[in-house]
């Protein structure tokens, strides 16, 4: 027999443990904290070898201390990264679907319909090398944000997001957001990342546009004027270069 009996509910409490610290690994690698999670699972291997395993009860005792109020110290060091953590669970593509079967059809078919001027316009503008931020609110209200740009209530027009981001307009430098089909505003601010570990060839928009889905839900779209390059930012994670048929994927996929 052996010596360390596992059942099946150990082995299944040992794989959720694994995919939980991977996925927290995963998040504090995209928003630059790797070595302080590095940092954090030495100090908690070290607290179990010396009181566990070598039983030095003396510094056994001290770290213990240090164990026991590090629960809040994690929550106030990683508030914006646990915050991430509830708005992946809420945002999650299964909860999507769920609520896809209970949506009304007519709201379906508009959702739908937003997605083709979108399209277009991204497309337009990168073929043209004319830089974007198109920010698209998905279960996060986005209203913080509005106040840093003009407010207007538009209709999704391709023509009209073009002309916002015409080299010469004064508004193509900020960031659009659009919510509950509506273009909301235009020239708006958003929260640069300062992840030491991005890609050097990443300009302001993109950082930006990583930023943001650092704190929010939102699809944010990049095109790039250097490039002309089509890159999506959601979920603290940033795809670059990407097709209009995954774009088109992506739209269809999210809220707006």
């Amino acid at each position: 027999m052996w010596w360390l009996p596992i059942t099946f509910k150990d082995a299944v409490d040992i794989v959720l443990l694994a995919l939980l610290l991977y996925y927290i690994y995963t998040v504090l690698r995209n928003s630059g904290s790797k070595a302080l999670f590095t940092g954090i699972m030495t100090f908690i291997a070290l607290w179990i070898i010396i009181s566990q395993v070598l039983e030095m009860h003396l510094v056994g005792a001290l770290l213990d201390k240090f164990v026991n109020i590090g629960f809040l110290v994690i929550i106030i060091i990683f508030q914006e990264e646990i915050k991430k953590f509830l708005v992946t669970i809420g945002s999650a593509e299964r909860w999507k679907r769920i609520k896809r079967l209970f949506r009304d059809k007519q709201q379906g078919d508009q959702d739908d319909r937003h997605i083709a001027p979108i399209l277009l316009a991204c497309v337009n503008m990168a073929r043209k090398k004319t830089g974007a931020l198109i920010v698209l609110q998905q279960n996060i209200d986005l209203s913080a944000w509005l106040h840093a740009g003009e407010r207007f209530n538009a209709d999704i027009n391709a023509r009209l997001i073009e002309n916002i981001f015409f080299k010469n307009s004064p508004l193509h430098d900020g960031a659009m957001l659009i919510a509950r089909g509506q273009i909301r505003a235009a020239g708006c601010i958003l929260p640069v990342a300062n992840n030491p570990d991005l890609n050097k060839d990443l300009g302001l928009r993109h950082r930006a546009a990583l930023g943001m889905s650092q704190k929010t839900d939102a699809l944010i779209i990049i095109i790039s004027e250097e490039r002309g390059n089509i890159s999506v930012a959601h979920l603290g994670e940033i795809i670059t270069n990407i097709t209009a048929e995954q774009l088109q994927d992506m739209l269809s996929r999210s809220k707006h």
